[in-house]
C-alpha cells in the first residue's frame, strides 16, 4: 500500500512538474517596459474609454496580461480562485445563519488553503516528514505562482465577510475577477478587502488632483527601491553573503542594518507604488506602512509594519480564536507561527515569527510598561536592536548560519572589530547611509509639512515650490532611477517569493 501511495504521488508530482515550471517571474513596476509601455498604454486606452464597464474589463485584460507575462500557465490558478469564491459568497449570502452558508466557508477555507498549502508549503512538509520517519518520499519543488500568499487571502476575507454579514456578495464574476486580479496589488499587496473597494468597483472618482497625488507616490516608491533598496542590498550581500570567517564585529552590524533598510525600502516602495497606482485608475488602497523603525516596541513595530497582514491575522485569526478574552497566549502563538510560516517554507521565518510572537507576550506580561517608564532613546534602542536581530533569522535560512552571525554580532573583544574592507565600504558609501537613514523616518514630511506652511504666507513663492520644484524632485527620481534601470532585465521586488 504504502508503495503503491509512492508511486502515485511520484506519478502526480511528475505531471505537474511538465505543468507548471520552477520559476515564475511576472512584469514588475521597476522596470523600463512597465514604465514606458505597459503602464502608458494601460492608462490610454483606460481613459479613452468612457464607459465604467468598458473601463473594467481593460484593468482586468491588462491586469491578466501583467500577471501572465512570465508565464501564463498561473492565471489559471487565481481564475480559478476568483470564480470559486464568487460561487462560495453567493451560496454564502443566500443561505447565510443556515448549514450551507457554513458550508461555503468551509468549502472556501479547504480550497483555497490547499492550494497554497500545495504550492507552498507540499515540499516543506514532506521533506520534514522524510527527516522525522527516516524515509524517502519523492517531492517537487513547484514555482510558487507569484502573489498567491496575498491573493489568497484576499479571496477568504470576501468570502468571510460575505458570511459575517459585513458585505454583500458581488452578483457579477467580472467584477470580482477585477478585485483579485487588479495589477496594482495583486503580487505583492498590500492586502485589499473586498468590502474596502466594493464601492469603487462600480464608481471611481478620477480627478487631476488625484491623479497628480498617484503619479508622485508611485516615483516616490520606484525611488525608494530602484535608488534606496537595490544600492542597499548590493552593499548588503557584501558583508551578508561573504566569507563569515573573516567577518569583524561592526561588518555583521552594518551588513544587517543595510538589509533592515532594503527589505524596508523595497516592500514599502512597492506598497507606494501600488497605492499610487490605485489613485491614477481611481482606487483608494490604505497604508501599509508607517515607519515601522521608528518604534519603541516590538508591539508598536508591527502596527506599522505590513498592516494589512497584521490587521487580517488580528480581524481573521486572532480574534475568532478568542483574542485577549481567553487562551491569548494560545492564541498570540497561532498567529505568529502562521505569521512567519506564511512568509516562507522555511524553518527560519517559523523561528522568525515565533521570536516576534515571544517578544509581545513579554512586552504584554510585564516589559512594555518597564518601556514606558524609560526614556525615549532606550525604548527606541531595545526596538532597533530586537528587530535587526529578527531580520538574522529572516534574511538566512540556514539555522547554523544564524547562529553563527548571531554569533558574530555579539562576539565583542573575541572578533575584530572593523577591517579595510568595511572601513572602505562605509566611507564610500556615507552619503547614501545617512540618507537612507533620514528617509525611513518622518523627517523628510515634517519637513516638507514645515515648508508648506511658512510658505502659505506668500502664496507666489508657494505656488513657485509646490508647483515647480517639487514636480522637479520628483522628475529628478524618475530620471534617476530610468538610468539606474537600463540595462535590468528583472529586478524584482523581495516580497515577491513570499
Amino acid at each position: 500500500m504504502l508503495l503503491n501511495n509512492v508511486l502515485v504521488y511520484y506519478l502526480y508530482s511528475m505531471y505537474f512538474q511538465v505543468l507548471f515550471p520552477l520559476e515564475a517571474k511576472s512584469l514588475v513596476f521597476s522596470s523600463l517596459i512597465f514604465l514606458y509601455i505597459f503602464l502608458l498604454l494601460n492608462l490610454l486606452i483606460y481613459f479613452l474609454s468612457k464607459n465604467q464597464v468598458y473601463r473594467n474589463w481593460v484593468l482586468i485584460i491588462f491586469s491578466l496580461c501583467f500577471y501572465a507575462w512570465g508565464e501564463p500557465v498561473w492565471i489559471s490558478i487565481l481564475i480559478f480562485s476568483a470564480l470559486i469564491d464568487y460561487f462560495h459568497g453567493l451560496i454564502a449570502e443566500k443561505y447565510r445563519g443556515h448549514w450551507q452558508s457554513k458550508a461555503a466557508l468551509i468549502s472556501s477555507l479547504l480550497v483555497n488553503l490547499s492550494l497554497l498549502g500545495f504550492f507552498k508549503y507540499s515540499s516543506f512538509f514532506v521533506q520534514n516528514f522524510n527527516f522525522l520517519f527516516g524515509i524517502n518520499l519523492p517531492f517537487h519543488e513547484f514555482a510558487l505562482p507569484i502573489g498567491i500568499s496575498f491573493y489568497t487571502f484576499q479571496t477568504l476575507s470576501y468570502v468571510i465577510d460575505v458570511y459575517k454579514g459585513e458585505v454583500s456578495a458581488q452578483k457579477s464574476p467580472y467584477k470580482l475577477l477585477l478585485f483579485v486580479s487588479l495589477f496594482h496589488q495583486l503580487v505583492a499587496g498590500p492586502i485589499v478587502r473586498y468590502k474596502d473597494v466594493a464601492s469603487q468597483i462600480d464608481n471611481r472618482l478620477h480627478s487631476l488632483s488625484l491623479f497628480d497625488q498617484g503619479i508622485k507616490r508611485f516615483v516616490i516608491g520606484l525611488g525608494k527601491k530602484v535608488i534606496l533598496a537595490n544600492t542597499a542590498g548590493e552593499i548588503a550581500e557584501v558583508f551578508l553573503n561573504g566569507n563569515l570567517s573573516t567577518l569583524p564585529v561592526l561588518g555583521a552590524w552594518f551588513g544587517i542594518i543595510l538589509f533592515a533598510l532594503q527589505i524596508y525600502f523595497d516592500f514599502s516602495g512597492y506598497s507606494d507604488m501600488a497605492i499610487g497606482l490605485g489613485k491614477l485608475f481611481g482606487f483608494n488602497y490604505k497604508e501599509n506602512f508607517n515607519y515601522p523603525y521608528i518604534s519603541r516596541s516590538a508591539t508598536e513595530f508591527w502596527r506599522r509594519w505590513h498592516i494589512s497582514l497584521g490587521s487580517f491575522f488580528r480581524d481573521y485569526l486572532y480574534i475568532p480564536l478568542g483574542g485577549n478574552k481567553k487562551f491569548h497566549l494560545r492564541n498570540l502563538f497561532i498567529v505568529w507561527f502562521l505569521t512567519g510560516l506564511w512568509h516562507g517554507a522555511s524553518w527560519n521565518f517559523v523561528l522568525w515569527g515565533l521570536y516576534y510572537g515571544l517578544l509581545i507576550i513579554l512586552e504584554k506580561t510585564f516589559l512594555i510598561k518597564i518601556l514606558d517608564k524609560l526614556p525615549r532613546f532606550i525604548s527606541h534602542f531595545y526596538l532597533i536592536i530586537t528587530v535587526l536581530i529578527g531580520w538574522v533569522f529572516f534574511y538566512y535560512t540556514n539555522l547554523n548560519t544564524v547562529l553563527e552571525f548571531l554569533k558574530i554580532m555579539f562576539s565583542f573583544g573575541e572578533r575584530e572589530l572593523i577591517n579595510t574592507t568595511l572601513g572602505i565600504y562605509f566611507f564610500n558609501n556615507f552619503l547614501f547611509f545617512v540618507i537612507a537613514l533620514i528617509a525611513c523616518t518622518p523627517i523628510l514630511p515634517a519637513i516638507d509639512e514645515k515648508i508648506t506652511c511658512l510658505l502659505g504666507k506668500y502664496i507666489w513663492v508657494y505656488n513657485l515650490y509646490d508647483g515647480f520644484i517639487k514636480p522637479l524632485l520628483i522628475l529628478a527620481i524618475l530620471a534617476t532611477a530610468t538610468v539606474l534601470l537600463v540595462g535590468k532585465s528583472y529586478n524584482p521586488f523581495l516580497y515577491f517569493r513570499f
